[in-house]
């Protein structure tokens, strides 16, 4: 077995730990710190994190021997991608295996949001009987607007459907045939914003979509509009999403991701009309097991130096 060393910074499912160490040593170090991971970073072949550990030119700087990180999920805005091109370091994520988790999250509190049910039930166990207040909406008949129609979009569009909504999808990377493919019938962002009673965000966070929603994508939807993202903090810019709640134009939203995590008791999180999930969308068992053993084996790939089906750089 070759002398490869593999550090878990965030943890892994056994079934995944499980293949690594058949392969390599492993160090399981979950909740590692910053100033601890800069000092033994020297000593690792391999990286394996989520999205709590950032991965920065000066950890990448620390170290001549790491020749591969790992991303458990699907977005690596906290790893230093232009850093590790320079110094040769493989970044790979599992971009499938947790689309269906956020996609029926997504579709969870799309429903939440139509029915108000996080405040049902706090009402209901907090003494309350809220039947007559609780005035909800059918979510069949609704437009539904998906921007980007990635894997959690494409399932997102396809549940969505099922249950009798019309899905607008929008993509800037994808041509518009692909779209139709995926259950979805094309639409501008202009067309998405103007006719879509909900909005589901699943775009990677990128300069390009830091705060795509503003003031001004705002101004642009529907009175009453109900927004959801599970994708990434910072797409949103909250505090003009709190303006259009607190003006009405924004009738709910559910927020799984903040540009802060965790947010704390901000007016955003404290409003009445907005959801909130711990960033839990790639939080299930299933998701989880399957991102472990797709990591894991691109991991060992990667040291190998075979073909890898899932390499970001």
């Amino acid at each position: 077995m070759p002398d490869w060393k593999i550090l878990i910074a965030d943890g892994l499912e056994a079934n995944g730990q499980a293949l690594l160490r058949a392969a390599a040593q492993v160090d399981d170090r979950r909740g590692i710190g910053a100033d601890e991971l800069l000092q033994v970073i020297a000593d690792y072949d391999a990286l394996i994190v989520r999205s709590r550990t950032r991965i920065s030119g000066a950890v990448l700087s620390a170290t001549s021997r790491l020749k591969v990180i790992g991303r458990a999920g699907v977005g690596v805005d906290n790893i230093d991608l232009a850093a590790a091109q320079v110094r040769g370091v493989t970044v790979i994520n599992t971009p499938t295996a947790t689309s269906l988790a956020v996609a029926e999250l997504a579709l969870g509190l799309i429903l939440a949001l139509a029915r108000a049910i996080p405040r049902a039930d706090a009402a209901a166990k907090n003494g309350q009987w809220l039947k007559k207040e609780l005035l909800g909406v059918e979510i069949s008949g609704k437009t539904l607007g998906v921007i980007g129609m990635g894997n959690i979009g494409a399932a997102l569009a396809r549940g969505a459907a099922a249950l009798g909504m019309q899905v607008l999808g929008y993509d800037a990377f994808m041509p518009a045939e692909e779209i139709s493919r995926r259950e979805a019938r094309p639409a501008s962002l202009a067309e998405l914003y103007a006719r879509s009673d909900f909005i589901s965000l699943h775009v990677p966070l990128t300069p390009e979509t830091r705060h795509l929603i503003d003031a001004a994508a705002l101004d642009q939807m529907k009175a009453g509009v109900r927004l959801v993202c599970t994708a990434r903090g910072g797409i949103i810019d909250e505090a003009a999403v709190l303006q259009a709640l607190l003006s009405g134009k924004v009738a709910g939203a559910a927020l799984d991701v903040f540009d802060q995590e965790p947010p704390g008791q901000s007016p955003l999180v404290l409003h009445p009309n907005v959801i909130v999930t711990p960033h839990i969308g790639a939080q299930t068992v299933e998701a989880q097991t399957r991102a472990a053993e797709d990591l894991a084996h691109e991991v060992i790939a990667a040291l190998h130096g075979q073909p890898l089906r899932w390499k970001v750089i």
